[in-house]
């Protein structure tokens, strides 16, 4: 008996391949062996960046908010650890948010880090 070769599955499962390595540079991209390869290593950035994506963007918003916060005359961790002891529980995207979109809102959020430090400080002062 002849042997079975599935020919049509075979086909389809290369042209799936070729399909995604579309764009790809030279034989990456006309060739199943190293089409195979380039998707599959794309496959693996994809996986491994999303969620490197997270930690990248957080990075980012710190940045902006270090920026917003030395204008308004304090730094970052100050500032953080004031928002802390004034209880304000906003996470570093929406005051990154803030910062670029509503500069009173702000001033407001760095009076409040700002006052609540003062508190703290003389808190400390008084019990030592």
């Amino acid at each position: 008996m002849a042997r079975s070769t599935n020919a049509a599955a075979s086909r389809r499962r290369r042209k799936k391949v070729l399909k995604y390595a579309k764009g790809y540079f030279g034989s990456k991209s006309k060739l199943f062996r190293y089409a195979k390869e380039a998707v599959q290593h794309a496959w693996q950035y994809a996986y491994r960046d999303r969620k490197k994506k997270k930690s990248e963007m957080r990075g980012l918003w710190i940045v902006r908010l270090n920026a917003a916060c030395r204008n308004a005359g304090i730094s970052y961790s100050r500032f953080i650890e004031g928002l802390k002891a004034a209880k304000i529980e906003l996470d570093r995207k929406v005051l990154s948010d803030i910062a670029i979109r509503d500069e009173a809102a702000f001033s407001a959020l760095v009076k409040q880090a700002k006052d609540a430090l003062k508190n703290k400080a003389s808190a400390s002062k008084a019990t030592a």
